[in-house]
C-alpha cells in the first residue's frame, strides 16, 4: 500500500514537472506572454532547473526559436522520474546487482521508459488544454483563459479543422483531437 501511495506521489510531482517544462517550452515557442497566468506558474515551477540549462547550453541552440532548455529540463526531469521510479521498485538495483550482465538492459528499459513518460505528459498536457478550450467555448467564449487556451491549442486544431467541416455550427475538431489524443495514450500505455 505505502508503494502505490509513493508511486501515485512520484507520477503526480513529475507529471506537473515534466507538464511545466512542455508547456513553458510550447508558450515560448508561440510568443505568449508569460507574465500572466500559467506562465507565472509553469516559470515558477521550471526556473530552478530552465536557468542552469541557459547557461551551460550553447548559444547557438538558445538563439533560435525553439526553447530548448525546457525542452533539455523536461528530458532531464523524465530521466530522474525513470530512475526513481526504477529504485522505488528496484528495476535498476536488482538487475545490476544481481544479474550484471543485464545491467545495459536495465539502463535501456528506463531509457524507453522515460520517453514514454514524457509523450505521455505530453499527450496528457495537451488534453488538459483542448478539454478546457472546449468547455469554455460552451460557457464563457469572451474570457481572457479562453483567448490564451486558443492560441495554445490553435496550432493543434487548425489541420483537424481543414479537413472536418463545423456540423450545425459546432466545430467538431477539439473532439477530434481528444479522440487521437486518447489513442495515442492508449498505444503508449
Amino acid at each position: 500500500m505505502l508503494i502505490r501511495i509513493l508511486a501515485f506521489l512520484l507520477e503526480m510531482l513529475f507529471f506537473v514537472l515534466i507538464g511545466a517544462a512542455l508547456l513553458r517550452a510550447w508558450m515560448n515557442w508561440l510568443r505568449i506572454n508569460m507574465r500572466a497566468q500559467p506562465g507565472s506558474f509553469v516559470m515558477a515551477v521550471t526556473d530552478w532547473l530552465v536557468k542552469p540549462l541557459r547557461k551551460v547550453l550553447p548559444k547557438a541552440l538558445l538563439q533560435s526559436r525553439v526553447d530548448w532548455a525546457s525542452l533539455v529540463a523536461a528530458v532531464v526531469l523524465a530521466l530522474l522520474y525513470a530512475a526513481l521510479w526504477g529504485l522505488l521498485f528496484g528495476v535498476v538495483l536488482g538487475m545490476t546487482q544481481w544479474l550484471p550482465d543485464l545491467a545495459g538492459t536495465a539502463v535501456l528499459a528506463l531509457l524507453v521508459f522515460a520517453l514514454k513518460a514524457l509523450i505521455r505528459v505530453a499527450l496528457q498536457t495537451a488534453m488538459i488544454l483542448v478539454f478546457g478550450f472546449a468547455i469554455l467555448s460552451w460557457v464563457q467564449p469572451g474570457s481572457p483563459a479562453y483567448a490564451l487556451l486558443g492560441r495554445l491549442t490553435e496550432p493543434l486544431l487548425a489541420p483537424l479543422r481543414r479537413v472536418i467541416p463545423s456540423i450545425g455550427g459546432v466545430d467538431l475538431s477539439a473532439l477530434v483531437l481528444i479522440l487521437i489524443l486518447q489513442i495515442g495514450l492508449m498505444v503508449i500505455g
